[in-house]
C-alpha cells in the first residue's frame, strides 16, 4: 500500500525525508518564480538567484563567508567572486585600477574594482582561489585506454602524472566541452571539467561507453574539493607544509602528482587558468578545511590573499587569452576557428576526427581574436565597458557576417589590469582577422572603437608562458 505524508511516522528518518522533501519543494517553487520574472524583465547578464541558493557548498564556505566573500551561484555551487576583506588593496593599486573605474551603474552591476585588485595582487604574490566548483569523473578498466583516445582530440596514451587539456567534439567538428584529462595509472584517469557542463559532459561520456566495454565511470564531484594557489609565491608558500619536492624539476608544469599538505593526503595538477606558477590541489570534501587552514597559516609570511572567480574566471583568464566552454567554444566553431589545433591528428580514431581534420587543412572562415578598447566616451560623457554579447561592426558600422552567416560578436568581455586594457574576445571573418585591424563594437546604441590586438591564441599576457614554467 502506498503511504500518504499523513501515514508518515515523524520521528527519526521519516523526519528528515519530511523535511528534505518539504524543503526541496520550496527551493523549486522559489526558484521558478523568481526565474519567471527574470524572463519578462530585463535582466543583467551576471545577475544572480536570490532564491533555493547554498545549495552546494565546499569546505571552504565557512572561511571565505568570514572573509566577506560576494558568493556567485554556478551549478548550484557558491563560489566567491570577490571578497570585500580585500577591500585595501584598492589604496595599494590605486593608480593602476583609475582608469578602469566604472561609473555607470549598469556596468559596475554585479561587479567589483576589487577584482582587479585581487588579480594584480596575485600577479605579484600569491592567491588562493577555491572552490572552483569542478565536476570531476574517474574512469577506470582494461579497456579505458582506447575508449578515451576515441573520445578526445588529445592523445591520451601519456606517462602516468601527465595532463591533457582537450577539446571533446561533436561529429561535426563542433566543440560538446573541452577539459583536462590525467592519467592516475595504467588504467586509471581523471577528468576535470568545469562545474556547470558537469551535467552534460556526463550524460556524453556516459552514453559513449560500449556496451562490451571494460570502462567504469566514477563521479568526484561531490567528494573532492578543489584550491588553487597561484602567483610568485605559490612555490615557496607550499613547499613549507609539504611532505614532496615541489620544485621545478619534481614536478613539472602540467603533470599531476599525490602530496601530502600538512596532515591532509591530496592530489594536485600543476596547472593555471590565470597563467601563474601554482597548483590546482584536490582534497577529499571532508578535509577541505583543513587543508585550507594549512595553507592559509603557511601564506602568512608570503602576503597571502583569497581571490574570487572574478580573477579566475574573467580577468586572469582573458589576459592569457585562454578559450571558456559555452562562451568561445561552441558547437557551431571549430578548433581550427578556435586557435586550438595544437594536438595536430594523433592516429587513434576519435569522435569528429574527420571534420577535424578537414578544418585544419582548410582556410578559416572565422578566426577567434582578442580585442581591447580604444575608447570608452568616443563622445564624451560617461565612460561605458562593455559586458559581452555586443556586435562587432566593421568601420562603416555594419555588423561583421562570416561566409556561413554567422555575425561576430564579443564571446567574452572584461579588464586585463596587467595590460592596462579592457579586453573582448570575438570571431571575426577572415578579412578582418589582422591584428591591428580598427574595428567597432556597438554597446547600448554607441559604437566604440577596438582594435584586434591578437589573432589566435597567443597570451596577452607573458605569450612565453615563463611564469606557469618557473
Amino acid at each position: 500500500m502506498t503511504r500518504g505524508w499523513s501515514d508518515i511516522d515523524l520521528h527519526g528518518a521519516d523526519v528528515n525525508r519530511f523535511y528534505e522533501y518539504g524543503t526541496s519543494r520550496s527551493f523549486v517553487k522559489d526558484r521558478a518564480s523568481e526565474g519567471f520574472q527574470k524572463i519578462y524583465d530585463i535582466v543583467h547578464p551576471a545577475e544572480q538567484y536570490q532564491s533555493a541558493r547554498e545549495l552546494r557548498t565546499s569546505p571552504f564556505y565557512e572561511k571565505q563567508a568570514g572573509l566577506d566573500a560576494e558568493f556567485f551561484e554556478a551549478a548550484g555551487w557558491e563560489r566567491p567572486q570577490w571578497y570585500e576583506s580585500n577591500s585595501d588593496l584598492l589604496g595599494r593599486y590605486e593608480d593602476e585600477l583609475a582608469e578602469f573605474q566604472r561609473p555607470n551603474e549598469w556596468d559596475s552591476r554585479w561587479w567589483s574594482p576589487i577584482i582587479l585588485a585581487e588579480h594584480l595582487h596575485t600577479r605579484e604574490h600569491v592567491s588562493m582561489i577555491g572552490d572552483m566548483g569542478f565536476s570531476i569523473f574517474d574512469f577506470r578498466g582494461s579497456d579505458v585506454v582506447d575508449y578515451l583516445e576515441q573520445m578526445a582530440v588529445g592523445r591520451i596514451d601519456v606517462d602516468v602524472g601527465k595532463t591533457v587539456y582537450t577539446p571533446i567534439l561533436a561529429e561535426n567538428g563542433g566543440f560538446v566541452s573541452d577539459l583536462t584529462i590525467a592519467r592516475l595509472g595504467p588504467k586509471h584517469y581523471r577528468v576535470v571539467t568545469g562545474g556547470a557542463a558537469g551535467g552534460s559532459d556526463r550524460a556524453w561520456f556516459g552514453g559513449h561507453i560500449p556496451d562490451d566495454a571494460d570502462v567504469t565511470m566514477i563521479d568526484r564531484s561531490e567528494s573532492l574539493c578543489t584550491l588553487g594557489v597561484w602567483g610568485p609565491n605559490a612555490r615557496d608558500m607550499v613547499e613549507g607544509v609539504t611532505e614532496e619536492d615541489m620544485s621545478h624539476d619534481a614536478f613539472e608544469p602540467y603533470t599531476a602528482q599525490e602530496i601530502t599538505v600538512g596532515e591532509v593526503d591530496a592530489w594536485a595538477m600543476r596547472l593555471s587558468y590565470i597563467g601563474e606558477q601554482g597548483w590546482e590541489i584536490y582534497a577529499p570534501m571532508g578535509q577541505g578545511r583543513r587543508l585550507w587552514d594549512v595553507l592559509w597559516e603557511a601564506g602568512q609570511d608570503h602576503n597571502v590573499r583569497p581571490a574570487g572567480m572574478g580573477v579566475y574566471g574573467t580577468t586572469g583568464r582573458l589576459e592569457k587569452g585562454y578559450r571558456l566552454f559555452g562562451h568561445e567554444l561552441e558547437l557551431e566553431y571549430n578548433p581550427a576557428e578556435a586557435g586550438l589545433t595544437f594536438h595536430g591528428v594523433k592516429d587513434a580514431d576519435f569522435i569528429g576526427k574527420e571534420a577535424y581534420a578537414e578544418a585544419i587543412d582548410e582556410e578559416n572562415t572565422a578566426t577567434l581574436c582578442t580585442l581591447s578598447v580604444d575608447d570608452h566616451a568616443p563622445e564624451g560623457g560617461e565612460r561605458r565597458f562593455m559586458l559581452g554579447n555586443e556586435p562587432v561592426l566593421d568601420e562603416n558600422g555594419d555588423v561583421l557576417v562570416d561566409d556561413e552567416g554567422r555575425r561576430s560578436y564579443v564571446t567574452s568581455a572584461g579588464t586585463g589590469p596587467s595590460v592596462g586594457k579592457h579586453l573582448l574576445m570575438a570571431y571575426l571573418p577572415q578579412s578582418h582577422a589582422e591584428e591591428g585591424q580598427s574595428l567597432q563594437v556597438e554597446y547600448m546604441g554607441q559604437q566604440y572603437p577596438v582594435t584586434v590586438e591578437v589573432v589566435g591564441s597567443r597570451p596577452l599576457f607573458n605569450p612565453e608562458n615563463e611564469r606557469i614554467r618557473s
